[in-house]
């Protein structure tokens, strides 16, 4: 009995471990590059050993092993979806940060990206950072650890996998992603029509002034300032954001 026990509870914890392992790796906060791969699986293994009592019913052991990799796969291409969503609703931040780059003239200025490992703007980085930070503050991360457990409730294990929903679901999380990176660097976009707008007039009132130079000293503490003065605002329409995107995974 314990033989053929022992394989079944294995199997089970490996369907379990298919789809959190999948989240874990992707998921914001707990899927950062900056987190080392062992804190990661070790955080995976026991989420899972956790959900696996709530994951409902579960398949049996299939007799060949060729049928692992339907089940396997379908648990991972779950995990993927459901974790790219918080994932997409983090670039947010991304696209806020590149427009204000852009509008403040610090487009240049270029960093390595912690949680990603790639180049990117300043204003972007601090954004992100601030951002990922702002959610273990204010205890949002919970919300990422309920959609572990709930993404059960929505996609049974022993149900097909609904590629057509997943799709639809992130076409518009993509599409809500920049009208909220817009909404974000919203001010910015009117200091950057303003701004030039004005240069452009004292162009053509001087046409002997050299705008640059003295466009360029003005815009950088302008900036700066009207970042300091809306950056609570950006965060607090950030937060908005990543709730309602987590909205549809979490009764």
């Amino acid at each position: 009995m314990l033989g053929q026990l022992l394989p079944e509870a294995i199997f089970a914890f490996a369907l379990v471990f298919a789809r959190i392992g999948a989240m874990v790796m992707v998921l914001p906060v707990f899927g950062e590059q900056y987190v080392q791969a062992r804190i990661r699986l070790a955080l995976a293994l026991f989420l899972s050993l956790l959900i696996m009592p709530k994951a409902g019913a579960l398949p049996p052991l299939p007799a060949s092993p060729l049928m692992l990799l339907p089940l396997i796969g379908g648990q991972v291409l779950i995990g993927l979806a459901i974790a790219g969503i918080a994932r997409l609703t983090v670039t947010a931040l991304h696209v806020a940060g590149t427009i204000i780059a852009v509008q403040s003239g610090l487009a240049v200025a270029q960093n390595v990206d912690p949680t990603q490992g790639t180049q990117s703007a300043v204003a972007s980085n601090f954004l992100v950072l601030l951002g990922t930070t702002i959610i273990v503050l204010s205890d949002l991360h919970h919300l990422l650890i309920a959609a572990l457990v709930e993404s059960y409730r929505l996609f049974p294990v022993q149900g097909a996998v609904p590629l057509g929903d997943l799709a639809r679901l992130a076409t518009g999380v993509v599409a809500d992603t920049f009208a909220l990176g817009l909404r974000m660097a919203a001010p910015f976009l009117a200091f950057g029509v303003v701004f030039n707008v004005l240069l452009g007039l004292m162009n053509r009132l001087m046409p002997v002034m050299q705008v640059f130079f003295i466009a360029m000293p003005l815009q950088l503490p302008l900036a700066f300032l009207l970042f300091a003065l809306t950056i609570g605002f950006a965060i607090t329409v950030f937060l908005d954001g990543f709730v309602a995107a987590l909205g549809p995974l979490i009764p």
